[in-house]
């Protein structure tokens, strides 16, 4: 077990720039949303609650060029475009799926886990330590 660990780590060279296009806070949750169905921008917008129109445009943007969001121009009056999920985002749906279920089951253990930090970080502040040598 050991040698995988060590031989996964040879390689976050190669790995980090692709985890870094799908792993930020924005990609996940839009890729998500777009799973269950084809959506036109604001609606991706309502249902990502704090997005701002910019750094959804922008997400949007960087999705569809690294091969993982189709944008279709509608033809409709006025125009509409709809977003997908491409085959490539359909291959991290189940990671994503997982990643979600495990924050559901396990945010309430990261929440003590911080007001438990917070508590100890406000303790230390009020009873400084003398680090005078």
């Amino acid at each position: 077990m050991a040698e995988n660990h060590v031989n996964c780590l040879r390689d976050v060279g190669k790995t980090r720039p692709v985890l870094e296009h799908i792993t930020n806070k924005w990609s996940i949750l839009i890729l998500t949303v777009l799973c269950t169905r084809p959506s036109r921008f604001n609606e991706i917008r309502r249902r990502l609650d704090g997005i701002t129109h910019k750094a959804l445009a922008d997400a949007l943007k960087r999705l569809e060029r690294n091969g993982l969001v189709h944008r279709e121009v509608l033809p409709v009056s006025p125009i509409g475009v709809e977003y997908s999920i491409t085959p490539l985002a359909q291959t991290l749906q189940q990671p994503f799926l997982a990643l979600y279920d495990w924050a559901l089951e396990y945010g309430p253990a990261l929440e003590q886990a911080q007001a438990a930090y917070d508590l100890n970080q406000a303790d230390k502040q009020d009873y400084p330590s003398d680090n005078r040598a």
